[in-house]
């Protein structure tokens, strides 16, 4: 079942710019597994907070966790290198992938349905506390758990596919094998303690590193990009930034395993 449910994600993605006529585009996703009943998940709620929900709290009898990265493109990453406010480039990109995660939601949960099981349409962002900026089901956050990734300095999901690009999650009662997860970091800095770009390129200055330990100020990190510039475009409203995550080592690859 493995198989079948990467495959239907892939050609999804690959067939989308077609079949919805995006500006933007896609490079092959990065999918893992989670077993739903994965000890981490009960650890989220000291992680990240008590009310960070669990996979049996969407499907009582959940068995497995799909997540997918979905990486920009080259062209993408690279214009929203430089200036301060995000390129509209980014920003539509940040947009349209956000519906083409609902979208890739809505057709894995017929699929599934047709196999005789059940999943979710989970929302691939604004799902979070406005005043503790956390969000109660963190998609990176599982995306750790099934093994595709770990995090950089900037709290940015790192795979084998870069940094650049958005997630989303489904659960399901259809059991499925789950993805091993590996013990290597995949930020430069976590690994061999150098790099440490992204602490230069943020814009906002939210992102440092106290002896040792990397901080990021989620509050500077958000009224950065809910500030006075928010562009409205006619899909959607352009609430990025990600200047630290183009122009370096992990925008599009795992700079350690390279």
């Amino acid at each position: 079942m493995n198989d079948y449910v990467t495959l239907l994600i892939k050609d999804y993605v690959k067939n989308y710019k077609g079949l919805k006529g995006t500006e933007s585009n896609w490079r092959e996703p990065v999918i893992g597994i989670a077993s739903a009943t994965d000890p981490m998940f009960a650890d989220l709620k000291d992680i990240i907070s008590s009310s960070h929900a669990l996979p049996s709290d969407f499907i009582s009898d959940a068995k497995s966790v799909i997540v997918f990265f979905l990486p920009f493109s080259e062209e993408i990453v690279k214009s929203n290198a430089g200036n301060i406010e995000s390129s509209r480039e980014w920003d539509i990109a940040n947009i349209e992938t956000n519906h083409l995660i609902v979208d890739i939601n809505k057709y894995l949960y017929e699929k599934i349905r047709e196999k005789g099981y059940s999943s979710t349409v989970l929302p691939p962002t604004y799902n979070y506390d406005e005043k503790k900026l956390i969000s109660d089901w963190s998609h990176r956050h599982v995306g750790y758990i099934a093994g595709i990734g770990t995090f950089g300095v900037n709290n940015m999901f790192i795979t084998e596919r870069g940094c650049c690009g958005r997630m989303g999650s489904i659960i399901t009662n259809m059991v499925l094998e789950h993805t091993e997860r590996k013990e290597q970091e995949n930020c430069l800095y976590k690994y061999n303690g150098t790099c440490k770009k992204c602490v230069k390129y943020c814009v906002a200055g939210a992102i440092s590193i106290n002896n040792g330990y990397p901080f990021v100020d989620k509050k500077r990190c958000n009224d950065q990009i809910y500030d006075d510039n928010i562009p409205q475009y006619s899909i959607g409203t352009g609430d990025a930034c990600g200047k630290c995550m183009c122009n370096v080592p992990c925008s599009l690859i795992n700079p350690v395993s390279s």
